[in-house]
């Protein structure tokens, strides 16, 4: 098995079939093999388990991947990396790799398809600059028992957050209503090449096989929680009524009143049970209409 954290290996590799990084895809590889090993390792994979990678690179993450689970999909948008990947995964008779953009896939299909019979994850290291729309389709996706991946540290910190804290954020919302975050540990800038600016950091969701809270209207419920981070700093009231138009400034303060909320609440504030007693709310007043 090539080692592909060597830099030694695989800049010459890389050199011979004239690759460069491409910054737009926001390529940094990994040169730290403690990583891969220790990601494939905390997300629990084994022979029962079905992985869809998104973004496997040179294939640091895909081998130690390949060692473990039943099957490896591998998503890659970059085709220069055909023939790269094909020496250094090429020898797994478990590993597959689709060419295209994961965001037009349809995800439940192909994991039916792919892992029949296996326990379906995924598994990434993310591109910073498309983190949160690929997160986004694997929550919405609904079909994994748990998402590790890599990301910026500060997008970690914001997934795992508690309400009341800086970095609670509607995507905290939206990423805790499916599933349980967990962080798992830092990598610091020197593990990659090239090196970013940013500390990264390891974080695994585990999804949610139960959602303890009753909501009414899923959509209502998430345009509940946009409107109140829309206008953080100011009280909850601002952000229902310019999210909800139709409410207006005094129905969105009867709609918290009827909540059982003080009338100078923050959206910050609130957790998940919170916002969707909140949303309901808002549903009761809909219908009533």
């Amino acid at each position: 098995m090539i080692d592909v954290c060597d830099i030694h290996v695989m800049k010459p590799l890389l050199s011979e079939q004239g690759f460069h990084f491409s910054k737009a895809k926001g390529q940094n590889f990994l040169i730290a093999s403690w990583v891969p090993q220790a990601i494939a390792t905390e997300s629990g994979v084994d022979e029962s388990v079905g992985v869809l990678e998104i973004g496997p690179g040179v294939g640091p993450l895909t081998q130690q991947l390949a060692l473990r689970a039943g099957k490896v999909c591998a998503v890659e948008v970059d085709e220069r990396l055909k023939p790269i990947l094909q020496k250094t995964v090429g020898e797994f008779s478990n590993v597959e790799i689709l060419w295209g953009d994961v965001l037009k896939q349809d995800i439940p299909t192909l994991v039916r398809e792919k892992f029949a019979g296996l326990h379906p994850v995924a598994c990434a290291n993310l591109p910073y600059y498309i983190t949160s729309p690929i997160l986004t389709a694997l929550l919405e996706a609904d079909c994994f028992e748990a998402v590790t991946v890599m990301v910026q540290k500060e997008v970690a910190l914001r997934i795992a957050a508690a309400p009341g804290s800086a970095d609670y954020s509607a995507f905290t919302v939206f990423c805790q209503y499916y599933a349980e975050p967990e962080l798992l540990f830092d990598v610091p800038p020197h593990c990659f090449l090239p090196q970013p600016k940013v500390t990264s950091a390891v974080i695994t969701l585990r999804t949610r096989k139960e959602r303890p809270w009753e909501i009414l209207d899923e959509a209502t419920f998430f345009r509940t929680v946009r409107a109140s981070f829309a206008m953080r700093r100011k009280k909850l009231s601002n952000g229902l009524a310019s999210g909800f138009p139709e409410l207006g400034k005094a129905g969105a303060a009867e709609v918290i009143q009827a909540a059982g909320f003080p009338e100078n609440v923050r959206g910050e504030s609130l957790s998940i049970p919170e916002f969707a007693r909140i949303a309901n709310e808002i549903v009761k007043r809909r219908e009533q209409a």
